[in-house]
C-alpha cells in the first residue's frame, strides 16, 4: 500500500482529561472531510529529531467518523521521551502539526457476529471509544459489547462519564473499569479475571487488546489458553 500524503494540521482545541493526558482536535483545513475507520491511526511528524523516522509518533484517532476534517488524539504525558513533552509544553491552540493518515488494520470486522471484547490500559481506550461511538451512531447490529478497560487509580479513568452514559443508551453495551491500585465503588484488579469471568461458557467472541505490551502479552496468552483461536483475537501495542 502506497504511504498517504502528510497534510498540515491545525489545532483547534485542548483539554486536560487527566493530570497528565490532554485532549487534542486537530483540523485538516486542505480536507473537506478526513475520512477514516474507528480504529486507525495517525502519525505526526514532530520537530523533534533531524532524522524523520525520530521524529514520527502515532496516536490513535480517538473521535469517529462524522463528515467533517477534524479529529481528537487522546495522549498521555512520557516525560521521559520527546514527543509528548514536545506536544505537551509547546502546541497550543492555533499551532500546526504535520501528520499524515489514516493507517492500521485494527478495525471493526464488516459484520459483528460474536460477543466483542474491547480490552485496554491507559490511553488505549482512544479506539475503542471511536468503535463505540461509530456502532451507536451507525446503527451497527451487534450482539454484546464489554469494555473492560484497566488503569491504577478514579482519577485515571479516561471518558469515564461519558462511557458511563453510553452504557444507559446502549442495549448490551457493558463498561467495565476496574482500578487496580485503588478500592472504589467498582471493579479492582486487573483486567483478566473479568474478561475470564465473563467467557467461563467459552461463547463465540472477538477480541480487541489495545494498550501496554505486557498486558497484551498475558491476555494473549489467557485467551489462546481459554481455548479460543488465533484469529479472534486482534492486538494494538502502546509503547
Amino acid at each position: 500500500m502506497a504511504l498517504q500524503p502528510w497534510h498540515k494540521g491545525l489545532v483547534t482545541r485542548i483539554e486536560d482529561e487527566t493530570s497528565d493526558t490532554k485532549r487534542f482536535w486537530i483540523q485538516i483545513p486542505e480536507l473537506t472531510s478526513f475520512d477514516f475507520k474507528p480504529g486507525q491511526f495517525v502519525t505526526l511528524d514532530l520537530p523533534i529529531h533531524e532524522k524523520p523516522n525520530k521524529r514520527w509518533r502515532s496516536y490513535s484517532i480517538a473521535s469517529w467518523p462524522d463528515s467533517t476534517n477534524t479529529i481528537e488524539l487522546l495522549i498521555v504525558l512520557n516525560k521521559e521521551g520527546l514527543g509528548t513533552p514536545y506536544l505537551f509544553d509547546k502546541i497550543t491552540i492555533g499551532s500546526e502539526l504535520t501528520l499524515r493518515g489514516p493507517v492500521g488494520v485494527f478495525t471493526l470486522p464488516d459484520e459483528i457476529q460474536k460477543d466483542l471484547f474491547l480490552i485496554c490500559t491507559g490511553t488505549g481506550i482512544a479506539p475503542f471509544r471511536s468503535m463505540i461511538h461509530h456502532i451507536k451512531n451507525q446503527q451497527i447490529s451487534y450482539k454484546n459489547i464489554y469494555l473492560v478497560f484497566g488503569c491504577r487509580k478514579k482519577e485515571n479513568l479516561l471518558y469515564f462519564n461519558e462511557l458511563a452514559e453510553l452504557q444507559k443508551e446502549l442495549k448490551d453495551f457493558y463498561y467495565l473499569p476496574t482500578l487496580s491500585r485503588e478500592h472504589w465503588e467498582g471493579r479492582c484488579g486487573y483486567v483478566h479475571s473479568i474478561y475470564k469471568d465473563l467467557c467461563k461458557e467459552r461463547q463465540p467472541a472477538n477480541f480487541f487488546l489495545c494498550g501496554w505490551k505486557e498486558m497484551i502479552d498475558e491476555a494473549k496468552a489467557n485467551i489462546l489458553e481459554m481455548g479460543y483461536d488465533k484469529k479472534d483475537i486482534h492486538l494494538e501495542i502502546y509503547g
